[in-house]
């Protein structure tokens, strides 16, 4: 109210002193003393209109300030013409003009109005609609004013609100999943468990069979142990809840113990396993112990995954942003419709999807924790005979950090 009355008082002022200057000192403050009554009251109006204004639609609201715009207009002119005796003609002429003026700006007024009305209703109507559960409601305010600009940022929400339910739901089916994967992994080797030690505890067995059966316990509860430890540092991966010891690590030498480690296991199934390092490597900025899990994993599954005779090579090289290391296999590669989710969860792609091999298929899922974690990411090349499955990683920011203890985070 009180910036109104400062306003009225100014713009009263104003005409006031440009009155003086033609027609004296006592005519201007008569104009500005003229203006202040025939404003006052309909910014009063304006004023309680406002008070009230959740309780009045739009088209009542542009009717006021319209009726309190007019009716000053007139006030004005009607108190001018009295006070600067002027004919009866001539007043009346003056109010004409001056209501005609006013039904002109009314009608304007209106014209403007209705369509921020029209636009506020499409805006309402869209969210209506996304309360009734659309998500392909879009508003169309057809203009680039404010509305428009509200009605694209209801649109923005809106599209962020489907984004979020489908990753929702996605997640609940990645859940669905992995705890179905999980009940079945662990339901075959409990149910083998539960006749071996059915069959041994009723002595239904001879000594030979019961150390057959011994070992097979041995190997399934080894199993068991895996699958419980992989999904618990899943979990913790996921859940950022790892301790981190970040340093330089030199990847050839990383890659050379990778290769001897799983070397035992490629001669059993006669594949060759051997690195191509043709340059030296920029250290990078990993975690070694979970670099060389990943390494672990990568081998591991090509090898199974590859024919006798076949071949499982790991390359690395640098990149423009950091470091790339492949390992690649000579075995029947990927099928296209199962490349997206081979780094899912318990995924199992090609003929392995009765899961009927050892496995839990977590171990491109662990790898891709570990290197995401790192700043990098991992992929599966499109070309070449068998499976490539690359991912990247940092380099080592300066030298000066080989000489500074390891960096908890």
């Amino acid at each position: 109210m009180t910036r109104s009355l400062l306003l009225l008082l100014g713009a009263a002022v104003a005409g006031g002193g440009a009155v003086v200057g033609v027609y004296g000192l006592r005519a201007g403050l008569e104009t500005a003393l003229l203006l202040l009554a025939a404003g006052g009251p309909g910014l009063i109006a304006a004023h309680v209109a406002a008070r009230r204004r959740r309780a009045l639609r739009l088209s009542r609201q542009f009717s006021v300030a319209s009726g309190a715009a007019l009716g000053s207009i007139l006030a004005a002119t009607v108190a001018a013409a009295i006070l600067m005796f002027v004919s009866d003609q001539d007043a009346v002429m003056i109010c004409v003009i001056t209501v005609f003026a006013g039904v002109v700006a009314v009608r304007s007024a209106q014209l403007l109005g209705s369509g921020v009305l029209a636009d506020v209703e499409r805006v309402r109507r869209g969210l209506d609609a996304v309360a009734e559960g659309r998500r392909d409601m879009l508003v169309h305010t057809g203009g680039t004013d404010e509305l428009s600009r509200l009605a694209a940022a209801a649109d923005a929400m809106v599209a962020r609100l489907a984004a979020e339910e489908a990753r929702r739901e996605a997640a609940e089916r990645a859940r669905r999943d992995l705890v179905a994967a999980a009940s079945h992994d662990l339901r075959t080797p409990i149910a083998s468990l539960r006749l071996m030690s059915d069959a041994i505890g009723d002595n239904l067995v001879d000594e030979h069979t019961r150390h057959r059966y011994h070992r097979a316990m041995q190997t399934n509860i080894e199993a068991l142990s895996r699958l419980i430890d992989d999904l618990f540092e899943l979990s913790s991966l996921e859940a950022g809840e790892i301790t981190w010891s970040m340093k330089h690590v030199q990847l050839a030498e990383l890659i050379d113990e990778a290769i001897a480690a799983m070397r035992p296991q490629a001669v059993a199934k006669r594949v060759a396993v051997r690195a191509e390092l043709h340059e030296p490597i920029a250290p990078a900025r990993a975690d070694p112990e979970k670099l060389q899990r990943v390494l672990f994993n990568l081998i591991q599954n090509a090898i199974r995954h590859t024919p006798a005779d076949g071949s499982v090579t790991v390359r690395a090289e640098g990149s423009p942003t950091g470091v790339e290391i492949e390992v690649a296999d000579t075995g029947h590669g990927v099928d296209p419709a199962d490349r997206a989710c081979v780094f899912e969860a318990f995924y199992r792609a090609g003929p392995d999807k009765s899961r009927s091999t050892p496995g839990a298929g977590l171990g491109l899922a662990i790898s891709r924790s570990i290197i995401e974690a790192h700043g990098g990411r991992i992929w599966l090349e499109s070309e070449g005979v068998g499976t490539q499955v690359r991912f990247s990683l940092p380099l080592a920011r300066t030298l000066l950090e080989d000489r500074q203890p390891d960096i908890q985070r």
